[in-house]
């Protein structure tokens, strides 16, 4: 496995100046954002693969610091009701695939996407229960009549480019889980597989490192993000899990995203790394964070010093055992 970073945590910084950050802290690989919620700023398809000497100069950034692509990720929503919004995502991420071909980058990362309720809706709809049974239609008719349509055309088109894409199962989308997961993969095509974040776990309750296995038994494990979660324990509680309070409201939600560590300790990611390993993962830890309690530099800082160890460790017991 390669330590790395999805770089949109340094999306403040023109690309080379990140790319150096990411060099002296020791990391082998990166992970660049090309559109959708975390924005291009280091990275827009749609002039790369029209201007030939601007490709050439993002593609010598990256590899004169030998570094090596994990992934292009364009985590948006193709599916939304608006169709602005679904059209300008969907886009890019077809931008994004053509780009990751034309580079020889084999991994685009991006989310399932989500509809509303109807033909009608202007906003997405996630149902986290099937009762009153409005709810389990409102299911099928996402599912037969937008998702698996959409993402047999995307099978296609990848399969034309060479390229697999990595859905992160994430709530508020319809792939949230291993079970949606997994039954996109079935439905849809096997170019379909999965980039793991444990923090999007963590607080449904499901266990990262059973997860691992599950979608390894699958050859769905196509790409990893190293993020943790906080679980507060006295309001989940009072209040359970499902919580739209603000992320910035840290002192009354059920949860929040932490810098790994913070969340869970230093054991509990080991035995993350141990499962990646025995899965067969080769790919990339790719380090993202979204902790409000603490800045990017030293969320960073403690993610690559953890992880470091962790990976270190592991491949000594590989060793031994070979």
């Amino acid at each position: 496995m390669k330590l790395g970073v999805f770089a949109v945590l340094f999306g403040d910084k023109p690309l080379e100046e990140a790319l150096d950050t990411i060099v002296e802290s020791g990391l082998d690989s990166v992970e660049i954002g090309t559109g959708g919620y975390p924005g291009n700023s280091h990275c827009d398809p749609a002039v790369l693969l029209n201007d030939e000497n601007k490709l050439h100069q993002f593609k010598q950034a990256v590899d004169s610091r030998n570094l090596t692509i994990s992934a292009l990720s364009c985590h948006g929503n193709p599916l939304h009701p608006n169709p602005e919004i679904a059209d300008l995502h969907h886009q890019q991420f077809l931008d994004t695939v053509k780009l990751a071909e034309k580079i020889g980058v084999d991994t685009v990362v991006t989310f399932s996407g989500c509809p509303g309720e109807s033909e009608h809706s202007r906003f997405p709809v996630w149902v986290t229960c099937p009762w009153p049974e409005d709810h389990s239609e409102v299911v099928d008719w996402q599912w037969k009549e937008r998702v698996i349509p959409y993402w047999k055309e995307q099978s296609r088109f990848l399969r034309e480019h060479g390229v697999r894409v990595a859905i992160e199962p994430h709530p508020g989308f319809v792939v949230y889980n291993n079970e949606t997961a997994i039954r996109l993969r079935e439905e849809c095509g096997d170019n379909i597989g999965v980039n793991f974040d444990p923090s999007h776990l963590f607080w449904q309750n499901m266990d990262p490192v059973a997860s691992i296995r599950e979608i390894a038994k699958h050859d769905a494990l196509y790409h990893f993000h190293a993020k943790d979660t906080a679980i507060d324990q006295l309001n989940t509680a009072t209040n359970g899990v499902l919580d739209t309070k603000p992320y910035g409201d840290e002192l009354n939600r059920s949860w929040i995203f932490r810098t790994i560590g913070y969340g869970h300790g230093e054991e509990t990611w080991k035995n993350i790394i141990s499962a990646l390993q025995l899965a067969g993962y080769e790919g990339a830890v790719s380090i993202e964070h979204e902790d409000s309690l603490m800045s990017v530099e030293e969320g960073f800082t403690k993610a690559v010093s953890l992880l470091k160890g962790a990976l270190i460790k592991e491949k000594v017991g590989e060793m031994w055992w070979a």
